[in-house]
């Protein structure tokens, strides 16, 4: 009797399966061919019958050559770092696909010379704070902070009070990040109460500007002093404000979250911030400020360096001058509406009911501020297999339970939210 192992179909048999043939069209043929190598050690080991090694593959075969996967985020956290910040609105998702090819990012189309790179998104961004004497943009908010210190100071002094020598994600310290760029810090203040006086008394000929930093992940109270932007304005240095958060123009819902237009206004000379975060758009750094400062970084030599590419600029764009992004509906989300969703959820589902709960803005912004929202709680054993599944579900655990947080669930994805507890509770 013939071994099964050795009927096993040779690669280059299966390679030429019709479905495999598609699937080397849009995932490539390496990756294509270790899927089938996997399926056919299967056969060799007697997992599966050597007949059925095509149909193995075609079923491994991942969605798309990248291995990150698409997400439900029900975790009510508006703003989610780990799952990759702001979710792209239609329109900036359109955008990207737009300028994945040839495009007219740095050429004019209408006199053949080259242009302006990313003038759309330069003129959109300038709409939007209208405060501003110039914009700019780069790869995150901390590469904004590093160009500033480089252009700005070089060699000289960063005055900063204690309590704003922020630590952000992975151990990154804001000190370590300007010391970087060949500043130094000049420490201002005490920890819980900084006044103009210590800011005044630190000021001379070796200062590169004042640091203005919001601690936007998190919240001292009580026995506290800061200065704000309006009063450092006269300390002859220029003022840098880092809101971080992205926030353009005041939102209600977050009163005491500092935005770009009302600082400038305030008489900051630069502001800088993220544009993946409250913003809504993709990971940047954005600049704003007066017209001659942000030539000053445009012109350095690292501005090359820490520029953004033709998809960022699509995206940021759209997000600027399309519809209201994501993040922008999830936080102005009607409770009443989430509730009925919460329930006509819950009720195609086993074991699941409608619940009030409590979102957070996330993306280290508008630390203490509570969303009310609502959710469909289900068996805290669900959370591990919806997490797994397709489409991977990330709720939260409370109170023993798995909460989804319709907050940050779009409406058209209701369906696939219950299509993937039904699998999971199957």
């Amino acid at each position: 009797m013939t071994d099964p192992r050795r009927r096993v179909p040779r690669t280059d048999a299966l390679l030429a399966d019709p479905r495999l043939v598609d699937a080397q069209r849009t995932l490539g043929r390496e990756l294509v061919k270790s899927v089938v190598a996997q399926a056919q050690a299967r056969a060799r080991e007697g997992v599966i019958q050597p007949e059925q090694v095509a149909d193995d593959a075609v079923a491994a075969l991942p969605a798309s050559a990248a291995s990150l996967r698409p997400v439900i985020n029900a975790t009510g956290v508006v703003v989610h770092t780990n799952l990759g910040r702001a979710p792209l609105s239609r329109a900036a998702v359109d955008a990207v696909v737009t300028a994945s090819g040839a495009t007219d990012v740095e050429f004019d189309l209408q006199t053949g010379r080259r242009a302006r790179r990313g003038r759309g998104a330069l003129e959109a961004l300038a709409r939007a704070v209208r405060t501003a004497g110039g914009v700019h943009v780069v790869n995150n908010n901390a590469a904004a902070l590093l160009l500033t210190a480089m252009t700005l100071a070089p060699g000289k002094e960063i005055v900063v009070s204690r309590g704003e020598l922020i630590e952000i994600g992975d151990g990154f310290r804001l000190p370590d990040l300007m010391q970087s760029a060949g500043a130094r810090f000049r420490e201002v203040g005490t920890t819980n109460r900084t006044h103009l006086r210590d800011y005044t008394d630190a000021i001379g000929p070796d200062t590169g500007f004042v640091l203005k930093v919001h601690p936007s992940n998190y919240h001292v109270s009580g026995f506290t002093s800061t200065v704000s932007v309006p009063e450092l304005t006269d300390l002859g240095v220029p003022v840098v404000a880092d809101i971080g958060s992205g926030l353009l123009t005041p939102h209600p819902l977050l009163p005491d979250e500092p935005d770009a237009t009302t600082m400038l206004r305030d008489g900051a000379d630069l502001v800088t911030a993220s544009g993946d975060k409250l913003l809504g758009g993709p990971q940047a750094g954005l600049l704003f400020g007066r017209a001659d400062l942000i030539e000053r970084l445009r012109r350095h030599p690292a501005a090359r360096a820490l520029r953004v590419d033709k998809l960022t600029l699509a995206a940021l764009e759209a997000t600027l001058v399309g519809p209201p992004p994501p993040v922008a509906q999830a936080l102005d989300a009607d409770v009443a509406d989430l509730r009925n969703r919460a329930q006509r959820i819950a009720d195609r589902l086993p074991d699941a009911k409608a619940v009030d709960c409590v979102a957070a803005v996330g993306g280290g912004g508008a630390p203490g501020v509570e969303l009310p929202s609502a959710a469909v709680s289900l068996p805290e054993a669900c959370a591990a297999p919806l997490r797994t599944g397709t489409p991977a579900v990330v709720g939260r655990l409370e109170n023993g339970r798995c909460l989804l947080d319709l907050r940050t669930v779009a409406a058209e994805d209701d369906d696939a939210l219950v299509r993937a507890v039904q699998a999971c509770m199957s």
